[in-house]
Parts: structure tokens; sequence; C-alpha cells
């Protein structure tokens, strides 16, 4: 009897320790929500306008192994409301016979030797400037981008920012999964992105869809070798720890693939699961330095580093709040409210972005979503193994400019 006491003091203990970290994220998004809402009433601050663009940029298009979307991704860029723009594509393991742009502001770059590797890809490009640029953007193949994009971003670099995440919506929903791919980027993008910004602290970096100072992005990586997947999480720990803030620019949109097959999900998750890993204890060191300095930029951007992927908090909030109820623990009550209000928060990000109804509908899906996601959490072990790039399955043309 003694021994079964022991055990579920011992469980309610671990219990009470894993839901406290867990429950913080769990009511984190309501958090930001009331905090956001609270600055927009005692702020009147207008949002930057779009300017006429001052600044040379360095359009970066990246591709590994495929070029088959390179002809339409350069096309949307050709016809960005810009003129001091050069675009440079780097095809990194790619057959380029086929790829002829008559346009002078292309050039098409082919690493001698395989690179496999997106910054490496993207010094390359620095390396073979045509002429100095002081601004990059970065662009995945499978990216067509809104013809506004550079004047959105320049209107945050008029500001003084060098970092400038934009939004990436989504190309194509074409399938369950594409729908659900499309529903956690409207989360973060909202969330990770608007509100936190919002909030005096940083937007998260993507991957793509974003720009920086040249000066910067090498300070930052340059000489650090980074393999595999996952050198935004490495850039944007790299510039907040700088203490500078890495702006979120709403209107300065491009249009990426979404993940639409399950073998494509799971190798693309798979990376993704496994750069948190390798890269969660920087939210450590940022939330360390910015208390020390009382940096809110650090502390706030550490917390949300320090957060897991969305399906491992969320399952093992749902396994110990089950197990709580099962050994009638009264945490289990909190667990289940704190879970509560996360799924309320995720619904408000996709009510307030207009969600299309084809991402609602997909919403069914998540059962087989998350079994998808824990398949590919037990592949992360090998991540680094598959592909750096996803392989891309749909081709359309550029949505139609609003």
């Amino acid at each position: 009897m003694i021994t079964c006491m022991l055990l579920v003091s011992f469980f309610s203990f671990i219990e009470g320790l894993v839901l406290g970290y867990l429950g913080m994220y769990f009511f984190l998004p309501l958090l930001f929500l009331f905090l956001h809402l609270v600055s927009s009433f005692f702020s009147r601050r207008q949002p930057p306008q779009t300017d006429t663009v001052h600044s040379d940029y360095a359009c970066i298009v990246t591709a590994y192994e495929e070029t088959g979307q390179i002809p339409m991704v350069v096309e949307s860029l050709l016809k960005m409301d810009s003129t001091s723009f050069h675009v440079y594509v780097v095809a990194d393991k790619c057959d380029v016979s086929g790829l002829h742009f008559p346009d002078s502001r292309v050039t098409i770059l082919r690493p001698p030797q395989t690179l496999s590797s997106n910054t490496k890809s993207h010094f390359y490009a620095i390396d073979h400037f045509i002429r100095p640029h002081n601004r990059l953007a970065i662009i995945d193949s499978d990216n067509l981008v809104d013809a506004g994009f550079l004047l959105a971003v320049e209107s945050y670099f008029t500001q003084g920012f060098e970092a400038v995440q934009g939004v990436r919506k989504a190309k194509n929903l074409n399938t369950v999964i594409a729908g659900l791919d499309g529903a956690r980027d409207l989360f973060y993008h909202f969330y990770d992105g608007k509100l936190l910004f919002g909030l005096g602290s940083s937007a998260t970096l993507s991957g793509s869809g974003m720009a920086f100072s040249v000066d910067l992005y090498e300070d930052c990586l340059r000489n650090l070798p980074i393999e595999g997947a996952g050198f935004d999480k490495v850039l944007q720990y790299e510039v907040v720890r700088r203490n500078k803030r890495i702006a979120f620019a709403e209107n300065a949109v491009v249009y990426d693939e979404k993940t639409a097959q399950a073998d494509q999900l799971v190798k693309q998750r798979a990376r993704w699961i496994n750069t948190w890993f390798r890269y969660f204890g920087f939210g450590f060191n940022l939330l360390a330095k910015g208390l020390l300095a009382l940096q809110r930029n650090q502390i706030l951007f550490g917390i949300i580093l320090l957060r897991p992927p969305l399906f491992i908090f969320l399952g093992l909030g749902a396994i110990l709040t089950c197990l709580g109820f099962w050994v009638g623990d009264g945490l289990a009550v909190w667990g289940l409210v704190a879970m509560a209000a996360f799924v309320f928060a995720f619904f408000i990000s996709l009510v307030l972005q207009q969600a299309e109804k084809r991402i609602w509908k997909s919403l069914v899906g998540v059962p087989l979503f998350v079994f998808y996601q824990v398949l590919s959490l037990l592949k992360v072990r090998k991540a680094n193994r598959h592909s750096v790039a996803t392989k891309h399955f749909y081709d359309s043309p550029p949505p139609p400019q609003p």
C-alpha cells in the first residue's frame, strides 16, 4: 500500500513538472493575443507604408536536384514592383540545360561540386554577385513571389531593421495533408510572427520569403558550418543573439508549396523534428542572456525556441491528462483546460486570418496527420540521410494577384 502511494505521489510530482512546462505553451498563444489587444488599444501606430525601393537586392533561389518549377519562380520574381534587384539561381546537383532566361537580371549558377546545403548555396551566390548588393532575399525553388514583396520588406529596412520575414501563403491545398500543413502555417504566422513581433520580440524565420542585409547575413553565418536542415534555426538565433529584431512583414507574400503526400510529410517532418532536438538549447542561451540584460526580444524569443513541436507537446499533454484521470489526480482537470485553451487559440488564428474552406475541411484529418508525425519522430535519428530538399509534386501557375 505504501509503495503504491509513493508511486502515485512520484507520478503526481512528475506530472506537475511536465504539465507546468507544457501548460505555459498551452496558454501562451492566448496570453500573446491578450497582450496584443491591450497594446493595440493603447497604441495608435500606423502600419509601415510600402515605398519606392532604394536598396539593391540579390534574390537568391536555391534548387537541389530539381529545376522543374524554376521558370515559374523566376517569372514571378521578374514581375516584382522594383527595378533594383538581380536574381541568382543556384542549381545544386541540377541539370541546367533546360534553363534559359534572356533577361539580364537573371544569373544561373551551377556549383562544380555538390553543396547539399542551403547556406553553402547562399554563400556561393554571394561570392558570385555581379555587383555589390546591400540586401538579399531568400526564395525556395517552389516559391512564387508576390509583385509587392520587395516593396513590403523594404519598408522595414527603412525603419532600421536588418532582418525581415514575410508570409508564406499556401500555393496548393489539393489534399487533406496540404490543408493541414496550411493550417499549421497560419497558426505560426499569427502567433510566432505577427503577435511575437508586435510584442517587441522577433518573428521566427520560415526558411524562405525572408530578407536580410548582406552584412548581417555574412556576420551571422559565414564562419558557421551548417549540415543538414535547419539553417533558419541557426540564423534566427544568431540574429537575436546580437539583440537585433526580425521584423514580420505581413504584406511581403510568397506562395509556398504545401506538403501534399504522406511519404513527403514523414521525411520533411523527420528533418524538422531533428533540427528542433539539435537546436532547442539555443532557447536556454537566449533566455539567460535576455534575463541578465533585461532584453524583452531575447527573453520572449528564447521561450518560443524552447517550445516542442506542436504534436509532441499536445501528445504529451493528452497522455498525462488521461493518466491523471486514471489515477484520480486533480492536475488532470487543469491539463484538460490547458489543451482546450490551446485548441481555442488555434481556431482563433484560422478565423482571424480568414482560412480557406479547404483548410477548415482538412481539420477532420488531424488524427492521421498526428500519426504521420509520430512516424516522423521514429525516423528522426536518420533524418539527415534524407534529401536536403523536399521533393515537389505540384505544379501550378502563379496565383492571381489581388
